[in-house]
């Protein structure tokens, strides 16, 4: 694909070059308009010189108006066009008393007195300067709305990430201390090998959550690899109880999606699944590609949702990128991140299989990173980008 030897910027992108650009073009086409209109009516070729000195005239009254116009814009509207209205006729006076006094000079033979060449080219002047304050409000008017809307939708996308980035940090206390206190009473115990290959696993699993960027994503297989460090943590605390079985499809595996996703699910199944059972659970990770999306899904062994801890695990049956509520926190965390991320472009779904137990299912956009761009296009990358499958 070819790539532009240069990068196109917006025209207002320099809002003083792009004044001066239009202030030029604007009265360049009035002089080559009043100069046609002259020629066109019998005017003498000499009659030029005195549009050029008209078109300079109006081009240095409205620098005067600009300079004015620019610190009465940030007003209230009443004071902006109150001025405005005394100011306006003050130029349009000054402007044909210049162009009157120009023509006399060029015809001192005219019958024509002061006063008539005024009120003739008054007309006149008072649309050029009419229609160049009408365009210099209404072209910054709208550069000030441009410049709320971006900086409403920065506050947005800051808030957006504030809010992913607390999601991401809402990981359950509980797993932290109970991981600590195994630690402490493998140490108690004089298990030294087992405590410190405990407290290796942990390390590792807190580096990733604080390396990586709490609103970024990750690929499948990434998210996996960090699935399954936190269930060898887990393990060592429930051993044989603890069960796991990881169905991943390969072609699935560069596909994105926010990092630690899977471990609130993964921590519902063994807090809900695998503690209350005296045999444990079996929890399976499964993740394919179903159309254009990436559907994963959770499932455990373990009571369902018919338990004592029904209500906590579970509030509602389906979550279609819509609203609902659970007292639970690791679902409704997935929830809020879900529709933080996709919009409603998700599905997220919980359900308890036909063989029992209970099972969570997430479809969201198959998407990956494009490849790093070649050394002759890596100047005109601005950021990694991703795009749908």
């Amino acid at each position: 694909m070819a790539v532009l030897p240069f990068r196109p910027s917006p025209f207002f992108a320099n809002k003083n070059k792009a004044f001066w650009r239009l202030q030029v073009l604007g009265w360049s086409g009035a002089m080559l308009m009043r100069s046609m209109s002259s020629l066109a009516n019998g005017q003498p070729p000499s009659f030029l010189v005195l549009v050029l000195i008209a078109t300079i005239s109006g081009f240095s009254i409205s620098l005067i108006l600009a300079v004015i116009y620019h610190q009465l814009i940030g007003m209230r509207p009443l004071v902006t066009w109150g001025v405005t209205s005394l100011m306006l006729p003050v130029a349009v006076s000054l402007y044909a008393f210049m162009d009157g006094w120009v023509i006399a000079l060029y015809r001192p033979d005219t019958m024509a007195s002061f006063a008539q060449l005024f009120i003739g080219v008054f007309y006149l002047d008072a649309t050029l300067l009419g229609a160049w304050s009408a365009l210099y409000y209404a072209i910054n008017f709208f550069l000030r709305i441009e410049e709320q809307n971006d900086q409403l939708l920065r506050l947005e996308n800051q808030a957006t990430s504030a809010q992913l980035a607390m999601l991401r940090y809402q990981l359950n206390p509980h797993f932290l201390f109970n991981t600590l206190n195994s630690i402490s009473t493998l140490v108690l115990l004089k298990q030294t090998d087992p405590a410190n290959a405990m407290l290796t696993r942990l390390s590792s699993f807190l580096r990733y959550t604080l390396v990586n960027q709490p609103t970024g994503r990750v690929t499948v297989a990434q998210e996996v690899e960090t699935l399954k460090l936190y269930l060898d943590i887990e393990r060592m605390r429930f051993e044989e109880r603890l069960r796991t079985t990881f169905r991943i499809e390969e072609a699935c595996e560069p596909g994105l999606l926010p990092s630690l996703l899977l471990q609130p699910l993964v921590e519902n199944a063994i807090k809900y699944a695998v503690s209350p059972q005296e045999t444990g659970a079996e929890i399976t990770i499964a993740a394919g590609i179903v159309g254009p999306n990436l559907r994963i899904t959770v499932s455990d062994t373990g009571p369902g949702v018919q338990g004592a801890d029904a209500d906590n695990r579970l509030s509602g049956v389906t979550f279609d990128g819509g609203e609902q509520v659970s007292t639970g926190v690791g679902l409704a965390n997935i929830r809020d991140r879900l529709a933080q991320a996709y919009g409603a472009g998700h599905r997220f779904e919980t359900y308890e299989p036909p063989e029992g137990g209970f099972a969570v299912t997430i479809e969201i956009p198959f998407e990956r990173r494009e490849p790093a761009p070649t050394t002759a296009h890596a100047h005109s990358a601005t950021h990694s980008a991703v795009t749908p499958r």
